[in-house]
C-alpha cells in the first residue's frame, strides 16, 4: 500500500515538477523469481535528448520510427549510467521494455539469478550527461523492507544493506 502510495507521489511531482530534472529508479528483489526487477522513469523529452547526442537517427521515444533502434540506444545509454553490485558482485540487466505514461518514460530491466538481496550498491549517473542539476532518486526493497537514497548531481553512488 505504502509502495503504491509512493508511486503515486512520485507521479504526482514528476508531472508538476518538471522543468526540474528528475528521474527515480525502483529495485525491487523478487525472492519466488529470484531476480531483481528494476523499473526507471524519466522525463521524456529529457530522456529522447540525451539519447539524441549518441545517435545519427532521429530519436523518437513516443512516436519510433524505428522501435528496436530505440530500444537498443535506451538499453545501452541504462548500461552505461546504472552500475550495480549485488551482494558484492558486479551484475548486469537484461532488457525488459519501455512504455509512456504521461509525460514520463518507463523502462523495465530484470538481473536474474539473485536469490537472496544483502546488499546493493548503485552508480546511477542517468542524465549527468545532460543536466547538472539533474537528481536520482533510488528506491530499493529486499526482505520486506524499502530504503530510498536521493543522488544530486555530481553525486552518483551509494549502498544499501538488508
Amino acid at each position: 500500500m505504502v509502495n503504491i502510495m509512493i508511486h503515486w507521489l512520485v507521479a504526482g511531482l514528476l508531472s508538476v515538477m518538471h522543468p526540474f530534472f528528475l528521474s527515480v529508479v525502483q529495485i525491487d528483489h523478487n525472492p519466488k523469481e529470484a531476480s531483481l526487477e528494476i523499473s526507471v522513469r524519466v522525463f521524456s523529452d529529457d530522456l529522447e535528448k540525451t539519447l539524441q547526442q549518441y545517435s545519427k537517427s532521429k530519436i523518437d521515444i513516443i512516436k519510433p520510427a524505428d522501435r528496436k533502434l530505440v530500444e537498443q540506444q535506451l538499453f545501452q545509454y541504462m548500461q552505461q549510467h546504472i552500475r550495480l553490485t549485488a551482494n558484492g558482485k558486479p551484475v548486469s540487466f537484461q532488457f525488459v521494455g519501455y512504455e509512456q505514461q504521461l509525460e514520463s518514460t518507463w523502462s523495465y530491466f530484470e538481473i536474474p539469478n539473485i536469490k537472496e538481496l544483502n546488499t546493493l550498491s548503485i552508480d546511477c549517473s542517468l542524465l549527468h550527461d545532460f543536466e547538472k542539476n539533474q537528481v536520482n532518486i533510488v528506491h530499493v526493497k529486499s526482505k520486506g523492507k524499502e530504503k530510498s537514497y536521493k543522488l544530486d548531481y555530481p553525486n552518483r553512488t551509494t549502498s544499501f544493506s538488508f
